[in-house]
């Protein structure tokens, strides 16, 4: 199942499920990444990380790529 941080700059994709159930989890659902929510990839910082993702077409959000490969895309 590919991640948030398998994807290319200007694609769009859907959250299945956020990987753990820890605080950080629960963190990035009270953000708005719950399942269903359309993300957008937008950039990677030159040396890779933190990754930019902008949320439902409402803000835009920057997440680690350790945090994104946390988030768990359809296919």
């Amino acid at each position: 199942m590919p991640t948030l941080d398998d994807l290319k700059p200007g694609t769009k994709a859907i959250v299945e499920e956020l990987e753990g159930d820890d605080l950080f989890a629960q963190r990035l659902m009270e953000m708005g990444l719950l399942e269903g929510t359309t993300v957008e990839f937008i950039r990677r910082a030159p040396l890779g990380d933190p990754i930019e993702v902008r949320v439902n077409n409402r803000y835009q959000l920057s997440l680690r790529r350790e945090d994104a490969r946390r988030i768990r895309l359809q296919e």
